[in-house]
């Protein structure tokens, strides 16, 4: 990742945009009420003048500027920025960067609602081509749960629209969401709603601790064995048309990647050995995962 400019931390961005130049059009999160999540619960969301963002651009020392092939908006659903500022924002990333491929962006349901299908195909023809979208569960009671605010219909509907507008979607879920009540529901509930879609890609997180401490204590967290049957559970009845699975994020202690359909037979096969080889170590397998991140 490349550093011009002093950013308001915290700043998050996918595991997929590590060598990428970020600019933050928004703070915060537009749709900072998921009990689960606390990426952004010490920031007051706001949008930034375009006229910021564009000075931010211009400011890239122009010997610098060609080698930047991606650039990622921030801050947590930078989508939901108005749609002409947004053009705005592309059009001096075009004009400044002469070998961008590619933009990206977070998009909660709620920034998917702000915008049309035609908008969307806008965005997508000057180069926003993929948007990291957090699912997190399929099953009713955890959507209610975890305060998301979007129904699994509702937000299936509205990864359509940006589909078939063009964009491609990274869309993640989070094992362990739902607790030990509802693990297997949330597995099969997810699982049906990506073969729903079949988004480009789909990443699994696992649930850990970040200023969530009463939703937490809100369930019966899982062991890392419990993990690992939801993953193994998940992925039985995960068939999506044309995927490409990673749990490449730094909460995961099981790292998958693979392709569907190619892959999806050798995915099972290698989270079963993971949970038979687990299973030999009961100390491992019963013990609740205890990953958090205190910085922010």
């Amino acid at each position: 990742m490349f550093y011009y400019f002093d950013y308001d931390e915290p700043l998050f961005r996918p595991p997929s945009e590590a060598r990428s130049l970020i600019f933050q059009i928004t703070l915060g999160c537009s749709q900072n009420q998921c009990t689960f999540c606390g990426m952004y619960k010490n920031k007051s969301f706001r949008v930034r003048p375009v006229e910021e963002i564009v000075a931010e651009i211009r400011s890239i020392p122009v010997h610098h500027r060609p080698h930047i092939q991606r650039v990622f908006l921030a801050d947590g659903d930078a989508l939901v920025y108005p749609q002409q500022g947004l053009l705005a924002i592309l059009d001096a990333l075009a004009d400044t960067f002469p070998h961008l491929q590619r933009v990206g962006a977070y998009a909660s349901p709620k920034s998917l609602t702000t915008k049309s299908g035609q908008e969307l195909s806008l965005l997508r023809a000057k180069k926003l081509r993929i948007l990291y979208f957090g699912l997190e569960s399929a099953d009713p009671p955890t959507l209610t749960a975890v305060n998301k605010g979007y129904s699994a219909e509702q937000m299936l509907e509205l990864c359509r629209k940006a589909k078939d507008a063009g964009m491609k979607l990274s869309v993640t879920a989070i094992l362990g969401l739902a607790g030990q009540r509802r693990s297997l529901e949330h597995a099969r509930a997810t699982a049906r709603w990506v073969n729903e879609l079949s988004p480009e890609y789909f990443s699994l997180l696992t649930l850990f601790v970040r200023h969530n401490d009463e939703f937490l204590r809100s369930i019966t967290p899982l062991s890392r064995g419990g993990i690992l049957e939801e993953a193994a559970e998940m992925l039985r009845h995960l068939s999506p048309k044309k995927t490409i699975l990673r749990s490449n994020h730094v909460s995961n202690f099981l790292n998958l990647a693979g392709s569907y359909p190619k892959d999806r037979q050798r995915l099972i096969d290698e989270v079963d050995a993971s949970l038979a080889k687990a299973k030999e170590r009961p100390g491992w397998y019963n013990e609740v995962p205890d990953y958090r991140e205190d910085l922010f």
